[in-house]
């Protein structure tokens, strides 16, 4: 028996890649194409496990892909493959239309004619889970509107949550046409280890050990919801085993705070665990000195929010990791990861 992960040398890919292995019996088949966010270390702990294969692909390679899932026959698929930044996506659009679009295209094909060909018995215990955002629903405002419930009004802002939500629109029509058995899921930002640093959370601690300025769009005042990524991998698993087919089921710790907020928070952290030399601070200030404001980007969403009482309700999920303890416990990490000399560097 076997899962198929796409994406899973990414930073939410290789966390359901290590828990799989370590809560399952199953043989892990990791698909990757190995960009620049992928990270190597992310797997050293399953790199040469039994239960785990990796393959570098591009998954716009339906062929390849398709003959994976012959070889392998998984009784279920995590798409977690996708281009996620958003500022990438602003000056380069392309890239996020043929990995997010075309390629969960190409996927969905290859998943089709792997399902048509399964006894009518493995047909029925297949999966193919979904893995999406919150960003697709748009922009909630500082108004207090409250999280949106599955299955709201899509209104993307950014080239990014367009080509995400135009891959929810492609599996959910694969779902109804063809009758592939999908469950959708909608998450809040994940943080944790070994994300790539060009998200908020890393690239502020990043810049913060290198005395480099900690740049904020406008003000800071857009609020985000944090959820721990090993509490994103165990509702995956859960929605895998106990969900239903043709449904969504948002993913959220409903811990919302203010960008600004949480910069503040890390430099606090930072300041008692590698307090900067007095020479170095002004006025006792400590990192939050490097708080730089600038101009907003284009199309920046206030907030975004999403409910997650389906998934607690229907499936009993809850999330294990309070935002200041896991905070704490992430910009710990960092800190060591780059105190090691590692040079996951963010770039332009």
């Amino acid at each position: 028996m076997s899962i198929l992960v796409t994406g899973g040398a990414g930073f939410i890919g290789s966390a359901l890649v290590r828990h799989l292995v370590q809560h399952t019996h199953y043989t892990i088949v990791n698909v990757d194409k190995l960009n620049y966010v992928a990270h190597r270390a992310a797997l050293d702990s399953v790199r040469n496990h039994s239960q785990h294969v990796f393959y570098p692909l591009d998954i716009r390679n339906q062929h390849e892909l398709l003959q994976i899932m012959r070889r392998h026959k998984p009784q279920a698929v995590f798409h977690l493959a996708a281009e996620s930044h958003v500022d990438r996506s602003i000056t380069g659009p392309e890239d996020f239309i043929q990995s997010n679009i075309v390629g969960t295209f190409r996927l969905l094909e290859a998943v089709r004619a792997y399902w048509a060909e399964l006894p009518v018995k493995e047909q029925v215990a297949f999966r193919f889970i979904h893995v999406s955002t919150d960003e697709v629903y748009g922009d909630l405002g500082l108004e207090g509107q409250p999280p949106v419930k599955e299955h709201a009004a899509y209104l993307p802002s950014s080239p990014y949550s367009a080509s995400k939500a135009a891959s929810d629109h492609l599996v959910q029509a694969w779902y109804r046409t063809y009758e592939i058995p999908v469950i959708l899921t909608h998450c809040t930002n994940n943080y944790g280890p070994y994300q790539y640093p060009e998200k908020l959370i890393p690239f502020m601690i990043d810049r913060a050990l290198r005395r480099q300025p900690l740049t904020v769009y406008g003000p800071g005042h857009q609020v985000r919801d944090w959820i721990h990524v090993d509490d994103h991998v165990q509702a995956l698993h859960l929605i895998w085993e106990r969900g239903r087919i043709g449904q969504s089921y948002h993913v959220s710790a409903h811990q919302p705070i203010s960008n600004i907020e949480l910069i503040h928070n890390i430099c606090a952290l930072l300041d008692e665990l590698a307090p900067m030399k007095a020479s170095e601070a002004k006025a006792g200030q400590g990192y939050a000195q490097l708080i730089k404001h600038v101009a907003d980007r284009p199309g920046h969403d206030q907030r975004y929010a999403l409910d997650a009482s389906k998934l607690r309700q229907e499936l009993g999920w809850a999330p294990k990791i309070d935002l200041a303890a896991g905070l704490s416990d992430t910009v710990a990490w960092y800190y060591q990861f780059f105190k090691a000399g590692n040079s996951y560097r963010y770039r332009q």
